[in-house]
């Protein structure tokens, strides 16, 4: 117990002992008045009768009151403290909890790194990427990383991802459509390797907070629901959302052109009552479907992957601010936009074959 505790219970027990003792001294007082002898003749002696009566009645009554005083003194009152002995301290040998490395985004790195060793005989040996200007990713602080989308499972997220996360060992973020996010156990899985909804407030936040890499693909779903004959026309970038996104967090826009995702699984056809009927974007017929059957549905051809990442685009604008000018965000989502596409298309120029780049 605390020493100024101690000094408390100390007066109390100080306090007591002299109640109790002018209690006895009372109690004796009354006795004594009691046996003592009368004074006087007979006609004083109805008198002195009456004052001793008298004075041995106070006596007792104030005795009586000095010992129910000490008694409600020595009973504790509500919320007093009470000495107790602390008891020495028992070492806790049991072993720390076992902590999640489950992040606030559901993003687990044990997962990755399992993601990560089995994805890259297929990063190195199927799709044999190549990078080409992947130093101008910041190794540090936020940055948004676009690029075009294309097949009808994409195949150019986990290889953006991976060749990121190996090279630079740097995580990176991807947000998708929230089709996704709501499959049961793909859902699950895509937000442990680092998926998440394509939300503003999400991307933001990473940004800005957590200076984080974020990857987008601003095409959305029109991207790989492409036909194989639109093969690296890319469609608009939306309302250039991903820009207003960047100048709000102060990040940089990193655009990355990727060829080779097209020709890993190409959209033939569609069939619009089933995407309707399930639910999705699209629901297509890929010509991995009519080469390898039942496993087409999820097996890639051996399209040999290249990635070029472009010059960084900066926003002279402050960051935070309430509103960005509409017309600035169209025109920069515009000229990025253009950017890559130029970009594959000197890409395709240079390519010699589809397998082996």
């Amino acid at each position: 117990m605390a020493p100024m505790a101690r000094e408390r219970m100390t007066a109390a027990e100080k306090r007591t002992a002299e109640k109790r003792t002018a209690a006895k001294r009372g109690a004796a007082a009354g006795r004594t008045a009691a046996g003592r002898p009368a004074a006087g003749d007979t006609a004083s002696r109805g008198t002195a009768a009456s004052d001793t009566h008298t004075a041995d009645t106070t006596d007792t009554v104030e005795a009586a009151a000095a010992i129910i005083e000490v008694i409600e003194e020595s009973r504790p009152t509500a919320g007093a403290l009470v000495p107790v002995e602390r008891p020495e301290e028992l070492a806790d040998d049991r072993p720390e909890p076992r902590m999640s490395d489950v992040d606030e985004w559901g993003r687990s790195e044990h997962m990755r790194g399992i993601a990560r060793r089995m994805y890259d005989p297929v990063y190195r040996n199927w799709f044999r990427a190549d990078w080409v200007g992947l130093e101008k990713i910041p190794t540090d602080g936020g940055a948004l990383l676009v690029a075009n989308h294309a097949g009808a499972i994409p195949s150019d997220a986990p290889v953006i991802m991976h060749g990121i996360e190996t090279e630079l060992e740097r995580p990176v973020y991807g947000l998708a459509d929230n089709y996704f996010r709501k499959m049961p156990v793909i859902g699950t899985l895509w937000s442990r390797l680092g998926g998440l909804p394509a939300h503003p407030d999400n991307a933001y936040r990473l940004l800005r907070e957590q200076n984080q890499l974020v990857l987008v693909f601003p095409e959305g779903s029109k991207g790989p629901g492409k036909l194989y004959s639109e093969r690296y026309q890319l469609r608009r970038f939306g309302r250039g959302g991903f820009v207003e996104i960047a100048m709000r967090a102060g990040v940089p826009v990193v655009p990355i052109a990727v060829v080779g995702a097209e020709e890993s699984m190409p959209t033939l056809m569609h069939i619009p009552g089933l995407a309707k009927a399930i639910g999705a974007p699209y629901a297509p017929i890929t010509a991995n479907m009519l080469a390898m059957g039942p496993l087409g549905a999820f097996g890639y051809f051996p399209a040999k992957f290249k990635l070029q990442v472009l010059d960084p685009v900066h926003f002279d604008v402050p960051p935070d601010q309430e509103r960005y000018s509409r017309s600035r965000v169209m025109d920069e989502s515009e000229a990025i936009r253009d950017r890559i596409q130029s970009a594959l298309y000197e890409m395709l120029r240079n390519r010699r074959s589809v397998w082996f780049g």
